[in-house]
């Protein structure tokens, strides 16, 4: 009998941690994983070239309370290889397709990091019948560069450029199209009036090693993302001197409760509107 009872437990272990799976987008081959159940869908969005292990500290958790989608790009993670240049419009075409693809219907909760929320913001305007909410962690922005200038032109050019090289050393580089040029993104309200939330952080480097991460820079950083999402209605911001630039790895557990929160604001405001 009490082999049984471990038969079981190891069975429903093993069921609780599925696999990644490949599904056919078009003419790629996506890597993506897709658990838990429920009427909310969170779709998790990684950033520059992460793939869905972006997600991992804070994944196993996500799904005891909705059903979760993470993935990776094509060109990230196990996801067919980058035989061009993609930009934010590009991507937001394959994730609206993959949402297809999967069968799933109605709004997600779009929740994405970094480079990722060029993205999000991109899908957001284009498709607003597939978002219910927003949430940006940590997020690039097309005025990131517009900081280090406004600190130092030239230094900032010169950095700019090294970093530039950098990403082109390794290839195709998204982040050269979108994230370098100031190619402008989706605000409100060609983001239509949902719920938003932004984490950003502020906390101070020790060593910075480029004008974006010394004192200043990183009290403008916090004061670009707490305009941008308070000019939503529903906007939240969350400013952090806990963590870096990943704080779904150095706050989990508080990453967690703002998802949890903004579904919340979401779901109870969607009641109220009915």
């Amino acid at each position: 009998m009490r082999i049984f009872f471990l038969l079981i437990i190891f069975a429903l272990s093993s069921s609780a941690a599925a696999k990644p799976e490949m599904v056919d987008v078009g003419e790629y081959r996506i890597e993506y994983e897709m658990m838990g159940s429920g009427d909310v869908t969170l779709f998790l969005e990684a950033g520059g070239s992460a793939g869905m292990d972006d997600w991992e500290p804070i994944y196993a958790e996500l799904v005891k309370y909705a059903r979760v989608i993470r993935y990776s790009r094509v060109g990230n993670g196990n996801s067919t290889p980058i035989k061009r240049h993609f930009s934010s419009e590009d991507y937001a075409q394959g994730a609206s397709a993959l949402l297809d693809v999967l069968g799933v219907e109605g709004r997600v909760t779009y929740i994405a990091h970094s480079y990722g929320a060029h993205v999000a913001r991109t899908f957001a305007a284009q498709y607003p019948n597939k978002v219910a909410a927003l949430m940006l962690i940590e997020p690039s922005s097309e005025h990131d560069v517009d900081i280090m200038r406004a600190l130092d032109l030239k230094l900032a050019n010169e950095q700019i450029a090294e970093v530039q090289l950098d990403d082109l050393k390794n290839g195709m580089s998204n982040q050269y199209l979108d994230f370098w040029s100031k190619r402008p993104l989706p605000d409100y309200p060609q983001i239509p009036d949902i719920p938003v939330t932004v984490i950003a952080s502020i906390k101070k480097y020790e060593n910075p090693s480029l004008l974006f991460f010394v004192d200043e820079a990183r009290e403008m950083w916090g004061e670009l993302h707490a305009n941008w999402a308070n000019k939503f209605p529903q906007g939240r911001i969350v400013l952090t001197d806990k963590s870096y630039h990943f704080p779904q790895n150095d706050e989990p557990e508080r990453v967690v409760q703002e998802i949890l929160a903004l579904n919340a604001r979401t779901y109870q405001g969607a009641r109220e509107r009915r």
